[in-house]
Protein backbone atom coordinates (compact mmCIF):
# COMPACT_ATOMS: atom_id res chain seq x y z
CA UNK A 1 0.00 0.00 0.00
CA UNK A 2 1.42 3.50 -0.97
CA UNK A 3 1.85 5.99 1.77
CA UNK A 4 -0.58 8.52 0.48
CA UNK A 5 -3.21 5.82 0.62
CA UNK A 6 -2.67 5.73 4.50
CA UNK A 7 -2.53 9.44 4.41
CA UNK A 8 -5.29 10.53 2.92
CA UNK A 9 -7.36 7.58 4.90
CA UNK A 10 -5.63 9.21 8.34
CA UNK A 11 -6.64 12.71 7.15
CA UNK A 12 -9.95 11.86 6.22
CA UNK A 13 -10.91 10.00 10.20
CA UNK A 14 -9.44 13.10 11.52
CA UNK A 15 -11.66 15.36 9.50
CA UNK A 16 -14.00 13.94 11.86
CA UNK A 17 -14.93 16.56 14.53
CA UNK A 18 -15.78 13.52 16.75
CA UNK A 19 -12.76 12.02 15.84
CA UNK A 20 -10.63 15.17 16.79
CA UNK A 21 -12.19 15.63 19.55
CA UNK A 22 -11.03 12.48 21.13
CA UNK A 23 -7.58 12.67 20.08
CA UNK A 24 -7.20 16.04 21.96
CA UNK A 25 -9.14 15.01 24.94
CA UNK A 26 -7.76 11.54 25.39
CA UNK A 27 -4.03 12.11 23.95
CA UNK A 28 -2.87 15.57 25.18
CA UNK A 29 -1.95 16.40 28.46
CA UNK A 30 -2.29 19.75 29.07
CA UNK A 31 -4.52 21.41 31.36
CA UNK A 32 -6.17 23.76 29.53
CA UNK A 33 -7.93 21.11 27.13
CA UNK A 34 -10.68 20.89 29.11
CA UNK A 35 -10.94 24.60 28.74
CA UNK A 36 -11.57 23.97 24.90
CA UNK A 37 -15.07 24.64 23.06
CA UNK A 38 -15.18 21.79 20.61
CA UNK A 39 -18.99 22.58 19.76
CA UNK A 40 -17.56 25.19 16.99
CA UNK A 41 -14.57 23.67 15.97
CA UNK A 42 -13.97 23.76 12.61
CA UNK A 43 -11.24 22.41 10.01
CA UNK A 44 -8.43 25.24 8.33
CA UNK A 45 -11.18 28.11 6.35
CA UNK A 46 -8.77 27.72 3.11
CA UNK A 47 -8.52 31.40 2.54
CA UNK A 48 -6.23 30.99 5.66
CA UNK A 49 -4.19 29.45 2.93
CA UNK A 50 -1.47 31.27 0.99
CA UNK A 51 1.85 31.48 -0.70
CA UNK A 52 3.93 30.02 1.89
CA UNK A 53 1.99 27.07 3.00
CA UNK A 54 1.14 24.50 0.93
CA UNK A 55 -1.83 21.72 1.91
CA UNK A 56 -0.85 17.94 2.06
CA UNK A 57 -2.56 14.63 3.03
CA UNK A 58 -0.60 14.37 5.87
CA UNK A 59 -1.56 17.07 7.89
CA UNK A 60 -4.47 18.94 8.95
CA UNK A 61 -5.71 22.53 10.48
CA UNK A 62 -8.51 22.82 13.26
CA UNK A 63 -9.30 26.37 14.40
CA UNK A 64 -11.66 26.29 18.27
CA UNK A 65 -11.74 28.53 21.24
CA UNK A 66 -9.67 28.34 24.25
CA UNK A 67 -11.24 31.01 26.85
CA UNK A 68 -13.23 32.83 24.19
CA UNK A 69 -10.11 33.23 21.62
CA UNK A 70 -9.31 31.77 18.72
CA UNK A 71 -6.48 28.90 18.97
CA UNK A 72 -5.26 26.64 16.16
CA UNK A 73 -4.46 22.68 15.64
CA UNK A 74 -1.42 21.83 13.55
CA UNK A 75 -1.72 18.44 13.10
CA UNK A 76 1.42 16.80 11.20
CA UNK A 77 0.93 12.40 11.03
CA UNK A 78 4.36 11.00 10.33
CA UNK A 79 3.86 7.94 8.49
CA UNK A 80 7.51 7.26 7.63
CA UNK A 81 8.93 4.27 8.67
CA UNK A 82 11.96 6.04 10.30
CA UNK A 83 12.32 8.63 12.44
CA UNK A 84 13.12 12.38 11.62
CA UNK A 85 15.61 13.71 13.51
CA UNK A 86 15.04 17.45 12.56
CA UNK A 87 11.41 16.90 13.07
CA UNK A 88 11.11 20.22 15.47
CA UNK A 89 12.59 22.28 12.51
CA UNK A 90 10.12 21.02 10.11
CA UNK A 91 7.55 21.49 12.49
CA UNK A 92 8.95 24.80 13.08
CA UNK A 93 8.83 26.21 9.17
CA UNK A 94 5.33 24.47 8.71
CA UNK A 95 4.02 26.99 11.72
CA UNK A 96 6.13 30.11 10.43
CA UNK A 97 4.86 29.74 7.33
CA UNK A 98 1.43 29.34 8.58
CA UNK A 99 1.83 32.52 10.68
CA UNK A 100 3.10 34.45 7.49
CA UNK A 101 -0.38 33.63 5.72
CA UNK A 102 -2.25 34.52 8.46
CA UNK A 103 -0.47 38.09 8.00
CA UNK A 104 -1.48 37.59 4.23
CA UNK A 105 -5.01 37.14 4.75
CA UNK A 106 -5.36 39.37 7.50
CA UNK A 107 -3.78 42.87 6.55
CA UNK A 108 -4.15 44.84 9.55
CA UNK A 109 -3.45 42.19 12.16
CA UNK A 110 -1.09 42.77 14.85
CA UNK A 111 -0.73 40.13 17.13
CA UNK A 112 -0.90 36.00 16.03
CA UNK A 113 -3.31 33.42 17.21
CA UNK A 114 -1.50 30.97 18.91
CA UNK A 115 -1.12 27.29 17.23
CA UNK A 116 -0.77 24.39 18.92
CA UNK A 117 1.53 22.03 17.51
CA UNK A 118 1.13 18.22 17.31
CA UNK A 119 3.27 15.09 15.83
CA UNK A 120 1.44 12.32 15.39
CA UNK A 121 3.44 8.94 14.81
CA UNK A 122 2.29 5.80 13.90
CA UNK A 123 5.33 3.64 13.09
CA UNK A 124 7.40 0.78 14.45
CA UNK A 125 10.15 2.29 15.37
CA UNK A 126 10.59 4.31 19.21
CA UNK A 127 10.59 7.78 18.16
CA UNK A 128 13.76 9.42 20.12
CA UNK A 129 13.92 12.61 18.34
CA UNK A 130 14.38 15.64 19.96
CA UNK A 131 10.50 17.46 20.61
CA UNK A 132 12.49 20.89 21.16
CA UNK A 133 14.98 22.90 18.95
CA UNK A 134 16.91 23.93 21.25
CA UNK A 135 18.36 20.69 21.68
CA UNK A 136 18.94 20.88 18.36
CA UNK A 137 21.68 23.55 18.43
CA UNK A 138 24.58 23.48 19.38
CA UNK A 139 25.49 26.30 22.32
CA UNK A 140 21.78 27.46 22.10
CA UNK A 141 21.96 28.60 26.10
CA UNK A 142 24.90 31.12 25.15
CA UNK A 143 22.67 32.97 23.39
CA UNK A 144 20.19 33.42 26.76
CA UNK A 145 16.88 34.65 25.98
CA UNK A 146 17.71 35.27 22.16
CA UNK A 147 18.13 31.86 21.95
CA UNK A 148 15.48 29.61 19.58
CA UNK A 149 12.92 27.73 21.35
CA UNK A 150 9.89 25.66 20.30
CA UNK A 151 8.54 22.70 21.24
CA UNK A 152 5.91 19.86 19.44
CA UNK A 153 3.86 17.76 21.11
CA UNK A 154 4.61 14.68 20.65
CA UNK A 155 1.44 11.39 20.37
CA UNK A 156 3.22 8.17 19.42
CA UNK A 157 1.56 5.74 18.60
CA UNK A 158 4.02 2.96 19.87
CA UNK A 159 4.53 4.04 23.14
CA UNK A 160 0.32 2.91 24.92
CA UNK A 161 0.35 -0.42 25.60
CA UNK A 162 -2.69 -2.61 24.53
CA UNK A 163 -4.37 -2.79 28.08
CA UNK A 164 -4.13 1.54 28.80
CA UNK A 165 -5.86 1.25 25.00
CA UNK A 166 -8.49 -1.13 25.85
CA UNK A 167 -9.09 0.84 29.27
CA UNK A 168 -9.80 3.95 27.00
CA UNK A 169 -12.37 2.50 24.52
CA UNK A 170 -13.03 5.15 21.67
CA UNK A 171 -12.30 5.60 18.23
CA UNK A 172 -8.43 6.64 18.40
CA UNK A 173 -7.85 4.26 21.24
CA UNK A 174 -9.46 1.68 18.94
CA UNK A 175 -7.22 3.28 16.02
CA UNK A 176 -3.93 2.85 18.03
CA UNK A 177 -4.91 -0.48 18.82
CA UNK A 178 -5.26 -1.69 15.45
CA UNK A 179 -1.90 0.15 14.20
CA UNK A 180 0.23 -0.51 17.22
CA UNK A 181 -1.15 -3.79 18.99
CA UNK A 182 -3.13 -5.49 16.23
CA UNK A 183 -5.65 -8.43 17.51
CA UNK A 184 -8.79 -8.96 15.54
CA UNK A 185 -10.42 -10.67 18.48
CA UNK A 186 -9.70 -7.29 20.58
CA UNK A 187 -10.51 -4.75 17.76
CA UNK A 188 -13.88 -7.15 17.54
CA UNK A 189 -14.74 -6.70 20.81
CA UNK A 190 -13.90 -2.48 20.14
CA UNK A 191 -16.05 -2.29 17.03
CA UNK A 192 -18.62 -3.66 19.01
CA UNK A 193 -18.47 -1.93 21.83
CA UNK A 194 -17.78 1.42 19.93
CA UNK A 195 -21.50 0.58 18.17
CA UNK A 196 -22.95 0.52 21.28
CA UNK A 197 -21.43 3.38 22.90
CA UNK A 198 -20.60 5.91 20.71
CA UNK A 199 -23.59 8.41 19.56
CA UNK A 200 -21.41 9.50 16.51
CA UNK A 201 -22.75 6.61 13.82
CA UNK A 202 -20.76 8.52 11.23
CA UNK A 203 -17.28 8.40 12.88
CA UNK A 204 -18.15 4.87 13.45
CA UNK A 205 -18.78 4.13 10.13
CA UNK A 206 -16.02 5.96 8.50
CA UNK A 207 -13.62 4.19 10.78
CA UNK A 208 -15.30 1.02 9.60
CA UNK A 209 -14.57 2.25 6.11
CA UNK A 210 -10.93 2.92 6.74
CA UNK A 211 -10.64 -0.80 7.57
CA UNK A 212 -11.76 -1.06 4.24
CA UNK A 213 -9.40 0.72 2.69
CA UNK A 214 -6.58 -1.06 4.37
CA UNK A 215 -7.68 -4.41 3.28
CA UNK A 216 -8.46 -3.23 -0.91
CA UNK A 217 -4.79 -2.25 -0.60
CA UNK A 218 -3.16 -5.16 1.05
CA UNK A 219 -2.44 -3.57 4.57
CA UNK A 220 -4.50 -6.25 6.31
CA UNK A 221 -6.18 -9.54 5.38
CA UNK A 222 -9.04 -9.12 3.54
CA UNK A 223 -10.88 -11.94 5.80
CA UNK A 224 -9.51 -9.76 8.77
CA UNK A 225 -12.08 -6.95 7.22
CA UNK A 226 -14.72 -9.02 6.42
CA UNK A 227 -14.97 -10.36 10.16
CA UNK A 228 -15.47 -6.93 11.29
CA UNK A 229 -17.35 -5.92 8.85
CA UNK A 230 -19.97 -9.04 9.35
CA UNK A 231 -19.38 -8.79 13.28
CA UNK A 232 -20.82 -5.01 12.85
CA UNK A 233 -23.09 -5.77 10.63
CA UNK A 234 -24.77 -8.85 13.09
CA UNK A 235 -25.09 -6.40 15.96
CA UNK A 236 -26.71 -3.72 13.41
CA UNK A 237 -28.97 -5.58 12.21
CA UNK A 238 -29.92 -7.24 16.16
CA UNK A 239 -30.01 -3.78 17.54
CA UNK A 240 -32.53 -2.86 14.43
CA UNK A 241 -34.80 -6.14 15.02
CA UNK A 242 -35.30 -5.27 18.74
CA UNK A 243 -36.25 -1.86 18.39
CA UNK A 244 -38.83 -2.84 15.84
CA UNK A 245 -39.84 -5.75 18.85
CA UNK A 246 -40.02 -3.18 21.34
CA UNK A 247 -42.16 -0.65 19.14
CA UNK A 248 -44.66 -3.92 18.59
CA UNK A 249 -44.60 -4.11 22.20
CA UNK A 250 -45.01 -0.61 22.77
CA UNK A 251 -48.45 -0.63 20.26
CA UNK A 252 -49.91 -3.25 21.99
CA UNK A 253 -49.34 -2.08 25.23
CA UNK A 254 -51.52 0.56 24.08
CA UNK A 255 -54.36 -0.82 22.56
CA UNK A 256 -54.30 -2.91 26.03
CA UNK A 257 -54.68 0.14 27.69
CA UNK A 258 -51.70 -0.65 30.32
CA UNK A 259 -50.22 1.66 32.47
CA UNK A 260 -48.19 4.58 31.13
CA UNK A 261 -45.68 4.09 34.16
CA UNK A 262 -44.79 0.75 32.69
CA UNK A 263 -44.68 1.43 29.23
CA UNK A 264 -41.95 3.87 29.74
CA UNK A 265 -40.23 1.36 32.49
CA UNK A 266 -39.89 -1.42 29.57
CA UNK A 267 -38.93 1.10 26.87
CA UNK A 268 -36.10 3.06 28.80
CA UNK A 269 -34.56 0.00 29.17
CA UNK A 270 -30.95 -1.07 27.75
CA UNK A 271 -31.56 -2.22 24.00
CA UNK A 272 -29.70 -5.44 24.91
CA UNK A 273 -31.56 -5.61 27.97
CA UNK A 274 -34.59 -8.43 28.46
CA UNK A 275 -36.94 -8.45 25.30
CA UNK A 276 -40.33 -8.34 26.43
CA UNK A 277 -42.61 -9.99 24.49
CA UNK A 278 -44.60 -13.65 23.75
CA UNK A 279 -42.37 -16.66 23.78
CA UNK A 280 -42.65 -17.01 20.38
CA UNK A 281 -41.37 -14.04 19.86
CA UNK A 282 -38.53 -14.50 21.49
CA UNK A 283 -37.93 -17.90 20.35
CA UNK A 284 -38.02 -16.31 16.48
CA UNK A 285 -35.42 -13.87 17.60
CA UNK A 286 -33.16 -16.52 19.41
CA UNK A 287 -33.16 -18.45 15.76
CA UNK A 288 -31.90 -15.40 13.85
CA UNK A 289 -29.12 -14.67 16.05
CA UNK A 290 -28.09 -18.33 16.23
CA UNK A 291 -28.11 -18.16 12.04
CA UNK A 292 -25.64 -14.95 12.47
CA UNK A 293 -23.45 -17.35 14.68
CA UNK A 294 -24.14 -14.85 17.73
CA UNK A 295 -22.96 -16.58 21.41
CA UNK A 296 -25.45 -18.23 23.32
CA UNK A 297 -24.68 -16.46 26.34
CA UNK A 298 -24.89 -13.11 24.48
CA UNK A 299 -28.68 -14.76 23.30
CA UNK A 300 -29.76 -15.05 26.67
CA UNK A 301 -28.70 -12.27 27.93
CA UNK A 302 -30.86 -10.19 25.03
CA UNK A 303 -34.07 -12.50 24.88
CA UNK A 304 -34.21 -13.63 28.68
CA UNK A 305 -34.68 -17.34 27.48
CA UNK A 306 -32.12 -19.56 29.34
CA UNK A 307 -29.25 -21.23 27.69
CA UNK A 308 -31.01 -24.71 27.89
CA UNK A 309 -33.89 -23.25 25.54
CA UNK A 310 -32.01 -21.99 23.16
CA UNK A 311 -30.10 -25.50 22.80
CA UNK A 312 -33.55 -27.05 21.82
CA UNK A 313 -33.75 -24.74 18.55
CA UNK A 314 -33.31 -25.63 15.40
CA UNK A 315 -30.35 -24.34 13.42
CA UNK A 316 -27.84 -24.64 10.87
Amino acid sequence: MTSNVHDSGYKKLFSNRTIFRQLIETFVTEKWVKELDFNNCETLDKSFVSDHYKETESDLIYKLKLKDRDVYFYILMEFQSGVDHFMALRLLNYITNLYMDYIASNKNVKILPPIFPIMLYNGDRKWDAPVNIADLIEGNELLGKHSIHFEYFKISENEYGKEALLKIRNIVSTLFLAESCYDIESLKNELLALFENEKDKQAVSLFLNWFKQLSVHGKIDKDDYKYLEDSYKTKEEVTNMLITALERDRKTTFEKGLHKGKLEGMLEGKLEGKLEGKLEEKLGTAKLMLSKGMEKNLISEITGLSVEEIDKLPHN
